[in-house]
């Protein structure tokens, strides 16, 4: 059996259709929709320094395998490139994944890329394929789950003085406080790629578009007329959520302000019908990782972060 690798066609409803499939089926932790399929184009389009490409592997006219390809943009330190590969796991054992890894490295490399990296399920079978192609294992991170419909949440809380609970939806006219929130909160995070948003059109193209933001049980901590911690929220269909980001600004950490927003963001999903509640954390943030724990979150899955150096 053939296998070709090309571009994803936007303007193709099949192409978007296998990618969602596969990526569902490789990595179900992770909502993806043709709506996100499609933002994720365009800003591919919007960010010519990205050098994005979203890749698919076709077997008889099928999507089997997809990729996902891009130079770190919003990183202070060039040459660092992205490739994270996905292959239907009933499709595996045709070539694709490797055909995949091979044609994004050979973009991001004639775009200047010196350092490559993938995150790969923490499986046997991934992990070998990764090594076999040069690739050395880091960091880790994990997938949780709480089954939001049956958890027995902590009561809602009543915010500390000086602290007024909102949501996304009243910073709808001007998001800007939320992006110098993210800026600092987001730089914080553990992770192997150092990222700066420096660029406030870019995040609102980014993330405050994003289609599965849901501004309505994103929950606000606002102190001073700020916000000062934040849940952010994702929904898609079937009853399910998502936690995008819980941050707190430095200024105000130890005060229990990130269990205060995401407990008030995790109840009002409930009550609106949200029944699955997904996030994920770098397996070295312990802060985080308890504060799950506190609200009944599980670990369902593990992936490791691989790299490879270019010579």
């Amino acid at each position: 059996m053939t296998v070709i690798v090309r571009d994803l066609r936007p303007d193709a409803p099949a192409d978007i259709e296998g990618f969602v499939r596969v990526r569902h089926l490789a990595l179900p932790y992770v909502y993806f929709s043709p709506a996100s399929v499609l933002h994720g184009l365009s800003l591919s389009l919007s960010l010519p320094g990205a050098h994005a490409r979203t890749l698919v592997a076709v077997a008889d006219g099928e999507v089997v395998g997809t990729a996902q390809v891009s130079l770190v943009h919003d990183s202070p330190e060039p040459g660092q490139g992205s490739l994270n590969v996905y292959v239907d796991p009933a499709r595996t054992g045709l070539g694709a994944g490797a055909r995949l890894v091979r044609a994004a490295e050979e973009h991001l490399a004639a775009h200047g890329a010196t350092k490559l990296f993938a995150w790969v399920l923490d499986e046997p079978g991934n992990r070998a394929f990764a090594e076999r192609r040069g690739y050395r294992a880091g960091r880790s991170a994990h997938f949780l789950r709480l089954d939001l419909a049956g958890a027995a949440l902590p009561p809602p809380q009543d915010p500390p003085p000086g602290v007024e609970l909102r949501t996304a939806a009243d910073f709808a006219d001007d998001p800007r406080p939320l992006f110098a929130l993210d800026a600092e909160a987001g730089s914080d995070e553990p992770g192997d790629v150092a990222t700066e948003f420096t660029d406030y059109e870019a995040w609102v193209e980014e993330y405050w578009k994003h289609p599965h933001l849901n501004a309505e049980l994103t929950s606000v901590a606002v102190a001073d007329g700020r916000p000062v911690a934040f849940s952010v929220a994702h929904t898609g269909d079937a009853g399910r959520y998502g936690t995008g980001m819980t941050g707190t600004a430095r200024a105000h950490r130890g005060r229990g302000l990130a269990k205060l927003v995401k407990n008030d963001s995790l109840h009002r999903a409930r009550a609106a019908g949200y029944t699955q509640a997904y996030t994920g954390n770098d397996a070295g943030n312990e802060p985080m990782l308890a504060i799950n724990r506190w609200f009944g979150y599980e670990i369902c899955a593990t992936e490791v972060r691989y790299v490879r150096e270019l010579g």
